[in-house]
């Protein structure tokens, strides 16, 4: 390893370790004195434990996963006890089970398994399907950097805000960005059968891939003799699960509506444009960004898989998937990641604006790792509860990152429209 390449590796292992020292000794302590003082219950706090348990209800003893009483009990894993309304500081999240009931055949195989074997499991999968998902999304660009680069940024992934997020609250975004990575890389290998059924697979969170798949599909259909494998197997899968999940639950369907209906009023889930304006203009807004995405990736719509282009239109739907999608989870930009990339591997800068642009993408981008980094020194010289109020700070570029990159991978989509 040359030494001018090694510091990739060493500034990549600082940034972060920084970032994880600022969940475990910032973030999660603040949050457990707060929650103290505030007799706000704490349990496992793992997303896959609601999704666990309705599997298990629903297949061993044929309950509806949807119903109240199977939300208690998930409350009471989940926080370590029912939630209380009239207590006014108990969490609003009832951890419903507000998933397509079809994600409980994903869960089969370790109903049978205590969830402390599951969980360390799923964990450990985790981990390996995200460093996999760096790689795949590379080659996917055609991007052939150094090994050091390679080993640098799979570090920088795995020490990221919203995979350390993803990771502790053993998210299913952080799955479905794995399975979407592992779709399009054997999308573009040929593999179209392959590629559509893991497409399908990556529904069980529809408000993260239902845009991207709608995107697909039309690209398939514009060239149907040599992509309609892609096309068949997707729907073939899809069928599949829609009619199993019939089968096990009959009605399924109106009870998993229900089931998001009301998740999105006890949370008040709202996307980054709502957030930054008013329902009203965000909705309006949210429009306009997927009216202008499908302008910009008209033209790729017949470019082959392993093309600039096709690279350029996916990165672009799945950023405005993240500015449009109704939640400001962090975990949830993940999924940037292939974006991110793309600008990390085409440096040259076609402008001063667009310069501009792309530097304060990486500024913001870079913007909680040395925030994080700064805490983890002041730790030294200042209190633990001192440090502790300054949680805020690392989070500051959390709404607006997802815009900048929309909107350099937008511009970027623009200046090839004239090239």
């Amino acid at each position: 390893m040359r030494k001018h390449k090694a510091w990739q590796v060493i500034v990549a292992l600082l940034l972060a370790g920084s970032a994880w020292f600022y969940f475990d000794r910032i973030l999660v302590p603040y949050q457990l004195r707060d929650a103290a003082a505030n007799q706000r219950p704490r349990g496992n706090l793992s997303d896959l434990y609601p999704r666990w348990i309705g599997a298990r209800e629903l297949l061993l003893h044929g309950r509806n996963p949807y119903s109240a009483e199977v939300s208690r009990e998930v409350q009471v894993g989940y926080y370590g006890r029912a939630l209380d309304s009239s207590r006014p500081s108990d969490p609003k999240d009832e951890q419903g089970f507000a998933y397509p009931v079809y994600v409980v055949f994903l869960l089969a195989p370790a109903i049978f398994l205590p969830f402390g074997v599951v969980q360390s499991t799923y964990v450990a999968a985790l981990w390996s399907i995200s460093a996999a998902s760096v790689w795949s999304w590379i080659k996917v660009l055609r991007w052939h950097p150094p090994r050091t680069t390679v080993i640098a940024l799979v570090i920088l992934a795995l020490g990221s805000f919203p995979f350390i997020q993803g990771i502790k609250l053993q998210q299913l975004s952080l799955l479905v960005a794995g399975m979407l990575a592992a779709s399009v890389a054997t999308l573009i290998a040929g593999y179209f059968m392959l590629a559509g059924f893991l497409l399908a697979l990556c529904t069980i969170k529809p408000q993260l891939v239902w845009l991207i798949s709608l995107w697909l599909m039309v690209w398939a259909v514009t060239d149907w003799k040599r992509r309609q494998r892609f096309v068949w197997s997707f729907t073939i899968t899809m069928t599949s699960l829609l009619l199993g999940a019939e089968l096990i639950l009959p009605g399924w369907l109106g009870l998993f509506w229900q089931a998001l209906h009301s998740y999105h009023q006890y949370t008040h889930n709202q996307s980054i444009l709502s957030w930054l304006f008013t329902p009203l203009w965000g909705n309006i807004a949210a429009v306009l960004l997927v009216a202008l995405t499908a302008w910009l990736c008209r033209k790729s719509l017949r470019a082959s898989a392993d093309s600039e282009r096709f690279a350029l239109s996916f990165s672009l739907v799945m950023s405005v998937t993240i500015v449009v999608i109704p939640t400001t989870a962090l975990y949830n930009q993940f999924l940037l990641l292939p974006a991110l990339l793309l600008l990390t591997r085409h440096s040259q800068p076609q402008g001063g604006a667009y310069k501009m642009l792309r530097y304060s993408t990486f500024a913001l981008l870079f913007w909680p790792w040395l925030a994080s980094f700064a805490l983890m020194l002041s730790n030294s010289v200042l209190s633990a509860s001192r440090v502790q109020s300054l949680w805020k700070v690392p989070l500051a570029s959390t709404f607006s990152f997802p815009l900048f990159v929309f909107a350099t991978i937008a511009w970027r989509a623009a200046l090839s429209e004239k090239s």
